[in-house]
Order: structure tokens, then C-alpha cells, then sequence
């Protein structure tokens, strides 16, 4: 892939950059867009996103297969746990089968909060993410760091009396990983026993997506940082997981198929509250 403008698709136009929308460094969401073959993106998103693909050509596979694994989340949530309400945190630009299509096709009542704290995500999100009739889907603006302010915001649409899947996709990796191991409690304490958690991010387990972190973090954009498969599972800690545990994404309770999908440098579960 590359960042030559003869080689993009011809039905390729530069999108007319929104207000308040900063177009002259890249954006994560804005990156992961066009890795997945999106159009919400920007010349320089683009050009970060190819100098990716130069050290590390396996990420729009490592991209396909976790958003593969979120719809095997979310429906395995919806259906065989039987939830019905989902805070979606760190969503990123809409895209094919969003939680809330997925749920309210096996839930229709199922009610979803997406959380994000990007202009961008926000103005799409306000413009695509609708909810079925029976369900609710809403979006705040709200930042992970601030949980108390997100669990305030978000009990305003969820019963937090009742089960919820708190969804981490691909977010925690953006955040010191201390951090992380004291938010995940902050959040999950106030929800109900019976309530999951789901998360996915990448792991260091090859020299291409190290090379990929560095230059990643070079191109000005929000860093991402990789980690073991063992300390993703330490974000489930005191939390009971669900077979088959953490594991790398394509393995985790896969759709049958003839074929074996590419080995990919991401690893994620679910865990249920006691």
C-alpha cells in the first residue's frame, strides 16, 4: 500500500475536514479507518498508516481479525449471557456491524452506550449510530481516564443493577498500564454481579509490530503500546474467564470455516463477574 495519490482507489476524494477537526497530524480512529479500508481519513493519516504497513504489512488482517472478534464478543454476550445493555468504551469510527447492530440483532431491546472523546468520532457516531425501535443507542463524550464521570453519564440510559458488558476494544494499549489495572475495577465494581468484560489489544510478540509502535508513536498520533499476552490478562484479574480464556483473537471461540485465518499479534477475552 502506499501513499502516492495514483495509488489510491479512484473513487477516492479527500474528505472535507470537519469543524474543529485537526487534519494537520493523525488520528488513531482516523489510522485504524483506513487500515480496515475506510474512507474516513485524511492524506496524513494515510501517509502514518503506510509507514506502518512498511514494517508491519500483516495490520489490516491484525485489524479484520479484532473486529471479527468484537462480533463473536457481542454476540456470544447478547445471546448465550443474555445481556442486554453494553457500555462501549474508546468505539472509534463507526464501521460495518457496530456493537449496537450486532446486539439488537439477536437483542433488539438491548440498550448501548458508546464513549468516546474524538470530534470526529462524535459527529459520525451522532450521525450513524441509531438504534433499533426497541432498543436505545447513545453516545457521550467522555475520556477512560475519568470512569467516575463515565459510569455518572452512562447510568442516565443503563440499569447498573443489572448485567452489562463493559467493552475495552483496543483502547487500553493508548494508556499507562497502572493505569489501567486501577480503572478496570473503578468501572467494573459498579456494575452488577453477572456483568462481563471484553478486551482485545495487541501483543509484542513479533519484531514487526515493535518496529510498528515505534513509528506509530513518531508520526505525532496518540502512542499505542503492545503488551504480553500475561499482562492482558491481568486486566481480568479477579474476574472469571470465559473459555478459552485470553487468547490470540482468531482463537477465541472461532465461526466454523474450512480455513485458518493469518496469525495476528492480538489476544483478548471475556471475563464475567462474580
Amino acid at each position: 500500500m502506499s501513499s502516492d495519490e495514483s495509488s489510491r482507489p479512484p473513487d477516492r476524494q479527500e474528505k472535507e475536514p470537519m469543524e474543529d477537526i485537526d487534519t494537520s497530524v493523525p488520528q488513531s480512529a482516523r489510522i485504524w479507518n483506513y487500515w480496515l479500508g475506510g474512507k474516513d481519513n485524511y492524506a496524513v493519516d494515510r501517509a502514518a498508516g503506510d509507514q506502518v504497513l512498511q514494517v508491519y504489512p500483516e495490520m489490516p488482517d491484525a485489524a479484520r481479525a479484532a473486529r471479527h472478534f468484537i462480533a463473536r464478543v457481542v454476540r456470544y454476550l447478547a445471546g448465550e449471557a443474555g445481556i442486554r445493555q453494553f457500555l462501549d468504551i474508546g468505539t472509534g469510527l463507526p464501521t460495518v456491524d457496530n456493537t449496537h447492530e450486532i446486539a439488537q440483532r439477536v437483542a433488539p431491546d438491548a440498550k448501548i452506550v458508546y464513549v468516546d472523546n474524538d470530534p470526529l468520532v462524535l459527529a459520525h457516531a451522532r450521525a450513524l449510530l441509531t438504534s433499533s425501535a426497541e432498543g436505545v443507542t447513545v453516545y457521550i463524550d467522555a475520556d477512560l481516564h475519568q470512569p467516575e464521570t463515565i459510569l455518572e453519564q452512562a447510568g442516565r440510559t443503563l440499569d447498573f443493577d443489572r448485567p452489562t458488558a463493559l467493552m475495552l476494544m483496543g483502547i487500553l494499549g493508548h494508556i499507562d498500564y497502572d493505569a489501567a489495572l486501577s480503572i478496570i475495577p473503578r468501572l467494573m465494581d459498579r456494575l452488577a454481579p453477572g456483568s462481563h468484560l471484553g478486551i482485545y489489544d495487541f501483543t509484542d510478540t513479533s519484531e514487526g509490530v515493535r518496529n510498528a509502535e515505534r513509528l506509530y508513536e513518531e508520526s505525532g498520533t496518540l502512542p499505542y503500546h503492545p503488551r504480553p499476552i500475561e499482562k492482558i490478562e491481568g486486566f481480568f484479574r479477579g474476574l472469571e474467564l470465559v473459555p478459552p480464556g485470553v487468547v490470540h483473537v482468531p482463537d477465541w471461540r472461532p465461526d466454523p470455516s474450512p480455513f485458518t485465518g493469518p496469525r495476528v499479534d492480538v489476544a483478548g477475552g471475556v471475563a464475567r463477574k462474580p
